[in-house]
């Protein structure tokens, strides 16, 4: 079978070799680049949600309450279950490019048919749709920029990347100030045609075509396992595979709770939509923060005790909130959380990377953030459910945080699972 690499990645050595230590060139770091770019709008369309929520509750006439808010709000996030599960294994086994451009062409596309829908029900299934591709997109793009950096580099990159959502995010927040009194929820959506006239392009242009492990023309067939998710769930991969997953469940939890109903929190804590607004601006330039602080002390003290330390001060911001501090601590508090949830998972994912041998890669990925989407799933639901219930803003806060601190709790335990095999590795030679 013949590949080829984009012009401007020609001059780089293939990449998706086990074992082999790529030189980062100008084409890897043009593709590094333009994969960041589709992250960014992949934070965009998933978190846009949350700036119109309010909006689809009282301006559509489609009888939306919280709770019912709240389940079309899990639908992205059950596409993104699908997405990052099985894009990942597809990346390992038809390679990253065409995975990688395949998720931002239909996460582009079903969210700007979102600003077109008629009911709630036609809305919440072009959310599921939109969703696989968001989801599908991370692993993917991960996978890639792994193979194009040097190991050294791969924690930090992985960790930068990730930025990506919570800019994303960030400019979902500041366009919405503006935009929604101006020219109504549906514009938000429009938005995502950028992505499909520029970023894609550009992919296909700068994006190599990785190959799959093994099927390098000349190259060897890889001894061990082979890709698919049996190889995670078997020796000697079970208990860390499990525990990353349950981690980023309760990251995930955390994290994408407080994008989606944040800026209603706030509005129900008598602030206005431009006023909550803002705090999901700080929440989301919080985790632009974190983004950049984890990739410096993830590469300094390593990424699995920084993600720890990440995920404590997010709980702890989270709790800061419980207390009716006034507006200032509320802004510090959500830029640490901010820092805290996202940096959480950004380290997480650099973990993963660096854990998984180059074959299992993009599958163990997939497995992490495919998994990891069952907390992002049922995050808005609990939100509503406890509002609807009555329990008040602060129950949502309780529960975010509680999330961030058992996070930390999984965690640790991933640590000891890790200098465990280090151990027995050890005592072996």
């Amino acid at each position: 079978m013949n590949h080829t690499l984009p012009a401007a990645a020609s001059q780089r050595p293939t990449a998706g070799i086990e074992g082999h230590t790529p030189r980062f060139s100008k084409g890897s770091a043009l593709a590094v680049l333009v994969c960041w770019l589709l992250v960014v709008f992949d934070g965009y369309d998933l978190i846009v949600y949350g700036t119109v929520q309010s909006s689809l509750i009282s301006d559509t006439g489609w009888g939306l309450t919280k709770a019912t808010a709240g389940t079309i709000g899990s639908m992205a996030f059950l596409g993104m279950m699908i997405g990052a599960i099985f894009a990942g294994r597809m990346a390992d086994s038809w390679g990253r490019r065409k995975t990688i451009l395949g998720c931002a062409v239909l996460f582009s596309v079903f969210t700007v048919l979102c600003a077109f829908a008629p009911n709630a029900a036609i809305f919440g299934a072009l959310r599921l749709l939109a969703g696989i591709g968001l989801g599908g997109l991370v692993p993917s793009a991960n996978a890639l920029v792994a193979e194009l950096v040097p190991a050294k580099w791969r924690s930090t990159i992985a960790t930068l990347m990730m930025s990506g959502v919570p800019i994303g995010g960030s400019i979902a927040a500041l366009v919405g100030i503006p935009m929604i009194p101006a020219f109504g929820w549906q514009a938000m959506f429009l938005v995502a045609v950028l992505a499909l006239v520029i970023v894609v392009p550009l992919g296909m242009k700068y994006i190599p075509e990785t190959l799959p492990p093994g099927k390098a023309s000349g190259t060897p067939q890889f001894q061990g396992p082979k890709p698919g998710f049996g190889s995670l769930l078997r020796a000697p991969y079970l208990g860390v595979s499990v525990l990353f997953a349950l981690a980023t469940i309760a990251t995930l939890f955390a994290w994408y709770g407080l994008g989606i109903w944040l800026p209603n929190l706030m509005q129900l804590a008598g602030y206005n939509l431009g006023s909550a607004l803002t705090f999901a601006l700080a929440l989301n330039l919080g985790a632009v923060a974190g983004s950049v602080i984890t990739a410096w002390a993830g590469t300094r003290f390593g990424p699995i005790p920084t993600a720890i330390a990440a995920a404590a001060v997010a709980a702890v911001g989270l709790l800061v909130l419980l207390t009716g501090p006034s507006v200032a601590v509320v802004y510090l508090a959500l830029v640490l959380a901010g820092v805290g949830t996202h940096g959480t998972q950004c380290l997480i994912i650099a973990a993963v990377a660096s854990h998984y041998p180059d074959h299992l890669r993009g599958t163990a990925l997939g497995w992490a953030l495919g998994t990891g989407r069952i907390g992002a799933v049922i995050a808005p639901q609990v939100g509503g459910l406890l509002l609807a219930a009555g329990l008040g803003v602060n129950s949502n806060f309780l529960a975010f945080a509680g999330a961030a601190a058992l996070a930390a709790v999984l965690l640790a335990a991933v640590g000891l699972n890790i200098k465990s095999k280090i151990s027995q590795g050890a005592n072996n030679v």
